[in-house]
C-alpha cells in the first residue's frame, strides 16, 4: 500500500462500548488495535515494565493486573507513576503499528486519547458515549476512574465522529458502517 493509513482514534467513557465498537471497525475492513491490549503485554512480557514494577511494588505484582490495580486505584500518585511509566511504551508501539500497517483505515482504540493529548496523532476521532445508567449496567458500578476522565459533553464537541451508544450493537454497527464509508470517501 502506498502511503500511511487514515489514522482514527476511539476513545469514550468507561464501559460506553469501546471495545464493541473496534471490533465493528475490524468487521467493515479496518485494521485495528486497542491501547489496552497494548498494556496488557507490556505488563505481562516487557522485561522493563517488569523490572520496574518489581523495584517498586514487589515480585507478587509483577504480571498481576489484579494486584496493580488495587494499588494504583486507590493511590493517585501509584497511578501516575504507572502511566509515565506505560504511557510511553503504548504510544510508542501504536505509532510503530501505524507506520506498519497495510490497509486504507487502522483504528486504534484508546481510552485515555484527550486525557494524556494523543488526538493530535489522529486524522479522526470517534467518541463513543453512553447515559450513566446504561453504562453502570455494563460494568458493576463505575468507580473513581471516572473522575479522572475528561466528561463526555467535552469529547463530543471535540471529536470528529460522535455515538450515543444506548442502542443495540446493530445500531452500533450502523454507525460504524457510516463512518467507514465517509472516511473511505474523503481518502
Amino acid at each position: 500500500m502506498a502511503g500511511r493509513p487514515l489514522a482514527v482514534a476511539i476513545t469514550g467513557g468507561i464501559a460506553a462500548g469501546k471495545s464493541e465498537a473496534l471490533a465493528a471497525f475490524a468487521r467493515h475492513g479496518a485494521a485495528t488495535l486497542s491501547a489496552d491490549e497494548l498494556v496488557h503485554e507490556l505488563l505481562a512480557q516487557d522485561k522493563q515494565v517488569r523490572e520496574a514494577i518489581r523495584a517498586r511494588w514487589g515480585e507478587d505484582a509483577v504480571g498481576d493486573r489484579t494486584h496493580i490495580g488495587q494499588i494504583v486505584f486507590r493511590d493517585p500518585a501509584e497511578l501516575e507513576w504507572l502511566e509515565r511509566l506505560l504511557h510511553p511504551k503504548t504510544r510508542a508501539a501504536a505509532d510503530a503499528w501505524l507506520a506498519e500497517v497495510d490497509s486504507p483505515v487502522a483504528v486504534v482504540e484508546i481510552p485515555l486519547l484527550y486525557e494524556t493529548g494523543g488526538e493530535t496523532r489522529f486524522d479522526a476521532v470517534v467518541v463513543i458515549t453512553a447515559p450513566p445508567e446504561v453504562r453502570a449496567q455494563r460494568r458493576a458500578g463505575l468507580d473513581e476512574r471516572e473522575s479522572r476522565l475528561i466528561p463526555d459533553e467535552e469529547k463530543l464537541k471535540r471529536s470528529d465522529y460522535a455515538f450515543v451508544n444506548d442502542g443495540s450493537l446493530d445500531d452500533l454497527d450502523d454507525f460504524v458502517a457510516g463512518v467507514m464509508e465517509r472516511l473511505s470517501s474523503s481518502s
